[in-house]
């Protein structure tokens, strides 16, 4: 029996030690086929990551003589141009933003020499070369086809007399990404022929975008076409000098008015010396001098377009072209333009308000034009007479500017979110000074509450009493600490107060006063209060009521203390002025109320030089602050309470500061020094304080803030 156990105990064991070994051999198998796979994987990588890159695309080359490529009589043409074509429709936005950026990106097909069996298809014109060299030179262009959104054909097109239409359509269906004409460009400033002179370029244009200039309002594809203007030569010489007064109310120059208008304003001239209507002058070889105009009722010759200065309106009459050359001519000049043409669509007009430049006077009301310029008012002359001479150095004065401001509206319309706001496109702010951003209601809601930021360095036990003192605010939604110290750790978790409101501590990189107003993330709240860490005599009560005021006035500063600025006489210059008056201009943001974007204002748009004077003399960032947001909304700020000392009694005289003796001189520099630095005043003064109702009340009616402090 022993035996027996003996033997089935050794047949057991060997089993065991025969199952080992395999498991053994299996595993070694496994590790060495793992290891000999990322041998051959690294090798293969090296030896393929050695070799040359063969995806290389060159850049358009502008100064090559084109390759040659015959059209024959019998090549496909392009598809008809879609007259109802949209974004949706004809425009592959997949093509857009592969690379994770929000532009479009350009390709400019090789230049090609086109020929026909009859001859050259379409010459390069210098327009059309400036129009492509400004693409190249722009943000938007790329040499990769797959990577482009847009694509041009390197195919003049701007007017429609020197090229053939049936050729041109042909050499676009040959183009090798063309496909319909999707996510094409197609640029033209000369549309149509005699006699029909159409609105749109005759050609076979399928899907593709057209950036044209003389579309009506039946062919433009509104949210899909450019409207652009006519390019002018003459205007791109006319210089800004101005006559000191303009000696004709209106001048008309354009030789080509129809009949019917003509004969209006004949009969305008005649009986009016407002209206100074001039022709083509007559010469004995029946030749047009285009830099000569005579006056229609004396034949006095007048040098164009220098006469164009002398006018204070210019008319734009509607002929046989929508598009009219001398558009250009005037806006250079700085002539207001009355434009008489129903229907045409002007350049540029889904992002510039033409009427900030231009009256548009129907046609069928032409003979009533005396009547209707006499009504415009002096001031109104005078914004568009101001306005028209920025809009076109801005848009309209080069080619260049032409080509990047369509590109910019095509940008904009493909990714929407980073487009412009009207007031950027229209408002020039030397002129205006800059826009208010905040739209909010009349008064804006509490239930958010506001986030109150602290800036702090090293007095932890001040510190925490403010902390502890703010979390009683019922408004209160978080605690933002602005730890400025790179020297010193801020206090571990476990020595904070113990808080029902959630306190977030971020360390600085620099000791800068401008850190407090850096636009963090954490704050979530539209409205922010900027507090120093040792201001812990305001009351709950009196935080609650300031943010209830800020609520009403949600794009001011709203705060505690105030301070003033006063003219100097004897050292002619600005003074800061910190003595108990009725008027007060700042209220210093150690301890106010302010919307949160413009912490991203001074952070990213306010002067960098104020910034920088900040930072290097560690003083008057409240100053800045409200320098900024007064030279934005034009309005003063608003004092909150009688308080009219504010002490810490925690602190030392030496601690502080204002303390310093120099402290009140330096604020007074910064005072002048940042009103230069705007180039005017930007401060405004009021006589205004907020304060609760409960201060005239009686009866014994319940207070709402009871815990309001005294002066």
């Amino acid at each position: 029996m022993a035996a027996e156990s003996l033997l089935k105990t050794s047949k057991h064991s060997k089993y065991i030690s025969y199952r080992k070994i395999l498991y053994h051999r299996f595993f070694v198998g496994l590790l060495l086929f793992i290891v000999i796979s990322l041998v051959f994987t690294v090798v293969f990588n090296v030896f393929v990551g050695s070799a040359p890159r063969t995806e290389f695309h060159e850049p358009v080359n502008l100064d090559a003589v084109g390759l040659l490529s015959i059209i024959k009589s019998d090549s496909p043409l392009s598809e008809p141009r879609v007259s109802n074509c949209t974004y949706w429709h004809c425009f592959n936005v997949y093509r857009c933003g592969k690379g994770g950026h929000d532009k479009i990106t350009i390709y400019i097909y090789p230049l090609k020499d086109y020929r026909s069996e009859d001859g050259v298809v379409s010459q390069f014109s210098r327009e059309f070369y400036e129009i492509l060299g400004a693409i190249k030179r722009s943000r938007y262009y790329t040499a990769d086809p797959a990577a482009a959104c847009l694509l041009v054909p390197s195919i003049d097109t701007l007017n429609q007399q020197s090229f053939d239409s049936k050729h041109v359509s042909q050499a676009l269906q040959s183009l090798e990404h063309w496909n319909n004409g999707e996510n094409h460009l197609i640029f033209n400033m000369v549309a149509g022929a005699s006699p029909n002179y159409n609105t749109v370029v005759d050609l076979n244009t399928s899907r593709a975008i057209i950036a044209g200039a003389g579309f009506n309002t039946w062919t433009f594809r509104y949210g899909f076409d450019i409207s652009l203007p006519l390019y002018s030569q003459l205007a791109e010489r006319i210089d800004s000098t101005q006559p000191k007064q303009k000696n004709y109310m209106i001048i008309s120059t354009q030789l080509n008015i129809p009949m019917d208008y003509l004969a209006e304003l004949q009969s305008i001239a005649s009986s009016s010396n407002d209206l100074l209507l001039l022709d083509s002058c007559k010469t004995q070889s029946d030749r047009i001098d285009h830099t000569k105009r005579c006056e229609y009722t004396t034949g006095k010759m007048f040098e164009y377009p220098d006469i164009l200065k002398e006018g204070m309106f210019c008319l734009v009459v509607r002929s046989a072209r929508l598009a009219q050359a001398v558009l250009m001519d005037i806006l250079a000049s700085q002539c207001i333009p009355i434009i008489i043409a129903d229907t045409i669509v002007m350049p540029f007009s889904s992002h510039i308000d033409w009427n900030r430049i231009a009256l548009f006077l129907p046609e069928e009301n032409i003979k009533n034009l005396l009547k209707i310029v006499h009504s415009v008012s002096k001031e109104r002359r005078g914004e568009l007479y101001w306005q028209l001479r920025w809009v076109y150095d801005r848009y309209f004065s080069s080619i260049e500017k032409i080509t990047l401001t369509t590109l910019e509206i095509i940008n904009e319309k493909v990714f929407p979110l980073s487009a412009r706001m009207y007031e950027d496109w229209n408002i020039p702010e030397h002129l205006y000074g800059p826009v208010n951003p905040l739209f909010l209601p009349v008064t804006a809601p509490k239930s958010p509450g506001f986030t109150a930021v602290i800036l702090t360095y090293d007095r932890v036990e001040s510190l925490f009493t403010l902390v502890r003192k703010l979390v009683r605010t019922p408004s209160l939604a978080k605690i933002l600490v602005v730890w400025n110290n790179q020297k010193k750790q801020p206090p571990p978790s476990s020595e904070w107060p113990v808080i029902n409101k959630p306190l977030k501590v971020i360390r600085t990189t620099a000791n800068k006063l401008s850190n407090r107003f850096f636009p963090y993330d954490e704050i979530e709240t539209e409205c922010q209060l900027t507090i120093d860490d040792d201001i812990v005599m305001l009351t709950p009560d009196e935080l609650e009521f300031g943010f209830d005021v800020w609520r009403e006035f949600p794009d001011r500063i709203v705060g505690f203390p105030s301070r003033l600025h006063v003219w100097d006489n004897v050292t002619s210059s600005w003074r800061y002025h910190s003595e108990w008056t009725n008027q007060i201009s700042m209220v210093l943001t150690g301890a106010a109320f302010h919307h949160k974007i413009w912490s991203w204002y001074y952070t990213h748009k306010m002067p960098r030089e104020i910034r920088d004077w900040v930072d290097d003399n560690f003083n008057c960032e409240d100053i800045a602050m409200n320098f900024l947001v007064a030279n934005v909304t034009r309005k003063p700020p608003i004092k909150v309470t009688p308080r009219k000392k504010f002490k810490c009694p925690e602190c030392t005289n030496t601690e502080m500061l204002s303390a310093d003796a120099r402290h009140m001189t330096q604020r007074s520099a910064c005072i002048d020094r940042f009103a230069r630095i705007y180039g005017h005043m930007a401060l405004k003064s009021v006589e205004f304080r907020a304060d609760p109702l409960q201060y005239r009340e009686t009866g014994g009616v319940p207070h709402v803030y009871p815990d309001i402090g005294a002066l």
